[in-house]
């Protein structure tokens, strides 16, 4: 399915338009709001309960994020929608309940986490929870192709994207191969994952593969995460649109 137009028409906010020092923590429903006001799209991650429930949250564990500590998936929905995010007055909302309350007023893009291990559980729950708003704008997107794959029959009517960089050396991705390393900085992965939009760490640009994808597919390009006047220089000249953070467009 092709990405809409709409995916690169306005700045994207990463993880809502948040704000530590005015206490809107990102990926909270408050940073979401604060996106809407700005006019701003909104860029946001899930992560799966115990129970197998999508729950807005970037970390797989709790401890940077609230005063709890230990695994997301280690708790079951109903608890950790109870959980109060540092210095605000938000909790970890459950993807249903951002939805509802972002009410299809601004576009959203929802990333899947992955552990790289062949799990597609939270795809899955994810897929199911947004067949409901077919008629909003809505992508997905994961760093996992074998996610981004999965979604195209999971998730029909919505457009899906990879997300990558020229190095893979962050704690996520210790367990990978150099093999498995080099093919997502090159996406090997294409002919199987067949993304509809690539978003690419804007540090790395210009770079082969994004490149190839925008002008000679035509896939549309989101740089992320723009947080300097240098990175919105880059993403400008190399890419369709940004993810941005720490300042407002």
């Amino acid at each position: 399915m092709a990405a809409q137009a709409w995916l690169t028409a306005r700045p994207i906010a990463h993880r809502g338009l948040h704000d530590l020092a005015s206490g809107v923590i990102e990926n909270s429903i408050s940073a979401a709001q604060a996106a809407i006001a700005g006019g701003f799209a909104i860029e946001c991650d899930v992560q799966l309960s115990a129970d197998e429930e999508a729950l807005v949250f970037h970390d797989f564990t709790l401890d940077r994020l609230t005063g709890e500590t230990g695994r997301v998936d280690a708790r079951k929905a109903a608890e950790l929608a109870g959980i109060g995010l540092k210095g605000s007055g938000d909790k970890i909302p459950t993807l249903t309940g951002f939805l509802d309350a972002i009410g299809g007023k601004t576009p959203l893009v929802i990333e899947i986490k992955s552990r790289f291990d062949g799990d597609l559980r939270l795809a899955k729950r994810t897929a199911e929870i947004v067949a409901g708003h077919k008629d909003r704008p809505i992508v997905l997107k994961s760093f996992d192709p074998v996610i981004v794959a999965a979604l195209r029959e999971l998730a029909p009517g919505f457009a899906r994207g990879i997300v990558a960089m020229n190095a893979y050396e962050y704690g996520d991705y210790v367990h990978l191969s150099p093999d498995q390393k080099h093919a997502l900085a090159n996406l090997l992965h294409y002919e199987q994952s067949r993304p509809d939009f690539v978003s690419w760490k804007v540090a790395d640009l210009p770079s082969a593969a994004p490149f190839l994808c925008r002008k000679a597919l035509g896939l549309p390009l989101m740089s992320w995460t723009v947080r300097t006047p240098e990175d919105r220089a880059r993403a400008a000249e190399h890419a369709d649109q940004m993810v941005f953070e720490g300042f407002r467009p």
